[in-house]
């Protein structure tokens, strides 16, 4: 775990309490009059911010350096999406509704923090619940592949240790984040009446790229393309033209999360998004010549998962499954 621990408290101190002050800039930012000046403030401030985070997080560890520029990241397209809400529906939220929207959840919704508090949604305990289960699955995964990565020394080559034991921690630490304790959050959320919903949904079940990316995987993503690049372009350049800046966007997002904490890797997982965008193409091409790849289900689901599956490595390369996943269970390469 070393990976996580900065290196020095102060300094770990200072970079926390500027994800504050970035929290606190993006609600002024959503308080100006002027559109087009929050358009430019918020996309400045997702800049400068990372740019800012990159070099004062510079001599940290790996894995506190993602944490780091995920959230000035992700703090930072809240003003963006923010901004863009209210040009499409004037909604603005209330100093302390915007650090719990903007601090405490992961998805792009604006609207749905707009009348908070208010009375308990239904489905609450049903998320929790879920969530609860799912996160203790997986601990169960990660402490699996512990032990995978240990007993398994002396007995089967290092690379085939590696592969196995990180088969089953990403899907363990995806279970614990993203099926566990973001739908315990969006049941928490729920409980004060905001109108949160699982922000994963049976992933499994995808029939296209489409479906996958834009109804059932990381919502939060999708929903911050498309308020913050797809929509404000789409009117300008076409659909498609818009359809590819948001994949680009993407990746240059992944690039910030996974290559630059680790300082390699630079260019795999934007090519890992610009694959996913020609594959997505070649769905909308057939789709329009009344063959759709999810006409069948078993053909469109093996199509998914084989496009997710096989170029993962490029997405979740080896620096960063070294300098940040692996210490997770005591297998980095030092």
């Amino acid at each position: 775990m070393n990976a996580y621990t900065p290196e020095e408290v102060t300094t770990a101190f200072i970079q926390v309490a500027g994800l504050f002050a970035v929290l606190a800039i993006g609600f002024a930012i959503t308080r100006l009059r002027s559109l087009r000046v929050a358009r430019c403030a918020a996309w400045l401030l997702v800049v400068v911010g990372v740019v800012v985070f990159e070099r004062m997080t510079s001599g940290q560890p790996p894995g506190f350096r993602m944490l780091m520029m995920i959230n000035m990241t992700l703090f930072g397209m809240k003003a963006v999406v923010a901004v863009e809400s209210r040009a499409a529906r004037k909604t603005e939220l209330s100093l302390v509704v915007w650090f719990g929207f903007a601090g405490l959840w992961f998805g792009m919704r604006p609207t749905l923090f707009a009348r908070v508090p208010r009375a308990a949604r239904d489905g609450a305990s049903e998320l929790l619940w879920l969530g609860a289960k799912r996160f203790f699955l997986g601990v169960v995964f990660v402490l699996v592949a512990r032990l995978a990565w240990v007993a398994s020394a002396g007995y089967v080559p290092d690379v085939g240790r590696r592969i196995l034991a990180t088969a089953i921690l990403l899907p363990g630490m995806s279970l614990m984040l993203h099926f566990g304790l973001l739908n315990m959050l969006a049941g928490l959320w729920r409980l004060v009446g905001a109108d949160c919903k699982s922000l994963f949904r049976a992933p499994l079940l995808s029939r296209s790229l489409g479906e996958f990316w834009g109804q059932r995987w990381n919502l939060a993503f999708s929903e911050m393309t498309s308020l913050a690049v797809f929509r404000p372009l789409r009117g300008r350049i076409g659909n498609r033209a818009a359809t590819t800046a948001a994949f680009l966007f993407s990746g240059l997002l992944h690039e910030l999360a996974i290559s630059v904490p680790v300082n390699a890797g630079f260019g795999l997982p934007m090519l890992y998004f610009v694959l996913h965008g020609v594959a997505m193409s070649m769905e909308q091409r057939w789709r329009r010549a009344a063959k759709p790849i999810d006409a069948i289900a078993w053909r469109g689901r093996l199509w998914t998962m084989a496009w997710i599956l096989i170029p993962l490595p490029m997405l979740f390369h080896w620096p960063f499954l070294n300098g940040c996943v692996w210490p997770l269970i005591g297998m980095e390469i030092h």
